[in-house]
């Protein structure tokens, strides 16, 4: 199917999301990702539980579609120290209140790309994460094979951080995501030139050690198997699992 840009200079405006925009955010959740999402995802995003969320509509539209939702972008608050990247931010342990901004899905209509409506609705959620006093960072997830998207928050001064491996599991099949971080509030990353160099050699060292002990193996003709742990990331992305293989994580990037 082609997807025509629409034929009209739109007339953008921003709001909050309500519980009249179930329906087409559904649909567009459903259109846009791969990845299904729960009933109750939805209803915490529109009755507002726990869930902020901004959406995007055009007024130049005909008048029963001026408030229909052609972007969104939805967030979670959530302590810092039960987060997945107290390493990243410099994480204070003596400061329990601590707090960062997730980004848990962001859309944009196919026909509306291109009018600087994500790069408006990213800076709406770092605009709210720096009115936060506790808050250290904003941050999300990407999957590897979006470069489009990897390239929209780099410009947005996101920091891409860390790479994922086997981070979503979709049909059955393991993705890599990659972890990008926007500092806020004094919040930065506890990496310094030399600590990056450090990470470097750990993880060539490490890699090196798990090629020889693979060699080692298999000349022994011992059988080997690549051992993997998963585990559920947030309740909202429940189809989405992280991996960790033989801890290949690089920091700092």
């Amino acid at each position: 199917m082609i997807i025509r840009k629409t034929s009209h200079r739109p007339s953008i405006a921003y709001r909050p999301i309500g519980p009249s925009d179930l329906e087409i955010l559904q649909q567009l959740h459903a259109d846009l990702f791969p990845i299904r999402y729960e009933s109750e995802f939805f209803q915490n995003v529109v009755n507002r539980h726990d869930i902020i969320s901004w959406g995007a509509v055009d007024r130049s539209r005909p008048s029963a579609q001026r408030d229909e939702l052609i972007g969104f972008v939805t967030i979670k608050t959530v302590l810092a120290r039960e987060s997945e990247i107290t390493d990243l931010i410099r994480y204070d342990s003596s400061r329990s209140d601590q707090t960062l901004v997730y980004i848990l899905t962001l859309g944009v209509v196919e026909s509306y790309r291109n009018f600087g409506i994500a790069s408006a609705l990213i800076r709406e959620v770092t605009r709210y994460a720096k009115t936060i006093p506790t808050c250290r960072a904003a941050y999300l997830h990407v999957i590897s094979y979006n470069t489009p998207a990897m390239y929209l928050y780099k410009k947005m001064s996101f920091t891409c951080v860390r790479r994922l491996y086997g981070f979503y599991l979709i049909h059955g099949q393991h993705y890599d995501a990659y972890l990008f971080v926007y500092y806020v509030n004094g919040g930065r990353s506890p990496c310094s030139p030399l600590e990056l160099a450090v990470g470097a050699v750990n993880y060539l060292r490490t890699t090196l050690k798990s090629v020889v002990g693979r060699l080692w193996r298999y000349d022994d003709k011992k059988p080997w198997r690549c051992r993997e742990s998963c585990g559920i990331i947030t309740p909202s992305q429940s189809k989405r699992n992280l991996v960790n293989e033989g801890s290949t994580e690089f920091q700092c990037v």
